[in-house]
């Protein structure tokens, strides 16, 4: 069975902070909830799409493209893998080296409109926009930069963003991380933290992920739910009572589907570099 949302009813954070609005700074709120992006919200991966904008500015080059199609792929078929994310992720922080946060932001601001808005499961929209009009705080928890989630955060309504903090100086990416990923139990300490410091009754509070790696945050609260959740942790969620909702429509056409489309996916990446090999021969 769903959750059911109620009203409201009552610890420090290291800055992975990105409000929606800058007046939810001192926004004090007992209930929140706690909603991962990737397959939750969005379907598919979030950082991959921002990643083909990226490419179609000029950000890196086709092999890279390639790599991100193929984890792409490998996300939709077979969900997240620490190993696959952390390789990803060195990666991206290469590409992104020397970049600027403006520009990185703008681009990200019309990825949205371009695709992300269109990926956006409805379902997931409508619970967040319940937990919205029910007066709790609500909160994106992303492995994807903090700049990425609170833009999210702001175009859904959300309270704000907990993200990956990726450094620069200057205004300018410099291929480093503050921190770690915010990435499994990364993500519960960054509740447990978010929820000292606004005075958060985690007890009382929701969180949702599509992921085993997801289990952290969801054991974080006293009222977690999977929401179209790999097999892994829809096999757990059975296991410890928890609810489930499914979102992307009849479970097996479902799993047709995201096959399909990462396969796609995977597809679309490979015949870019093709047609840029074929291109570079032909040059004179």
């Amino acid at each position: 069975m769903a959750p059911t949302i109620n009203a409201p009813s009552r610890r420090r954070y290291s800055g992975r902070v990105r409000p929606a609005d800058p007046s939810s700074r001192t926004e004090q709120c007992p209930v929140a909830a706690f909603f991962d992006v990737d397959n939750t919200i969005i379907r598919g991966a979030s950082s991959f799409h921002l990643a083909v904008g990226l490419y179609r500015r000029g950000f890196f080059r086709n092999w890279d493209l390639l790599r991100f199609g193929v984890h792409q792929a490998r996300y939709r078929l077979f969900g997240e893998n620490k190993h696959q994310i952390d390789e990803l992720r060195q990666q991206a922080l290469e590409i992104m080296r020397g970049h600027s946060v403006a520009e990185v932001t703008a681009i990200a601001e019309d990825i949205y409109d371009e695709v992300l808005c269109l990926r956006i499961y409805p379902g997931t929209q409508r619970l967040l926009d319940q937990h919205v009009a029910a007066g709790h705080s609500v909160w994106l928890v992303t492995a994807t930069p903090i700049e990425i989630a609170g833009l999210l955060a702001r175009r859904l309504g959300a309270t704000g963003g907990l993200g990956t903090i990726a450094e620069h100086a200057d205004g300018y990416y410099t291929g480093r991380l503050v921190g770690d990923m915010l990435h499994g139990e990364a993500k519960a300490a960054a509740v447990r933290a978010l929820a000292e410091e606004r005075g958060i009754n985690l007890a009382a509070s929701y969180a949702y992920g599509d992921s085993l790696n997801d289990v952290p945050i969801l054991s974080a609260v006293g009222r977690p739910c999977a929401i179209n959740p790999e097999g892994r942790l829809r096999r757990y969620a059975a296991e410890v009572g928890w609810p489930v909702r499914e979102f992307r429509g009849h479970r097996r056409n479902a799993r047709r589907g995201v096959n399909a489309a990462s396969l796609a996916g995977a597809a679309w990446a490979g015949g870019l570099v093709i047609r840029a090999i074929r291109r570079s021969f032909r040059a004179p």
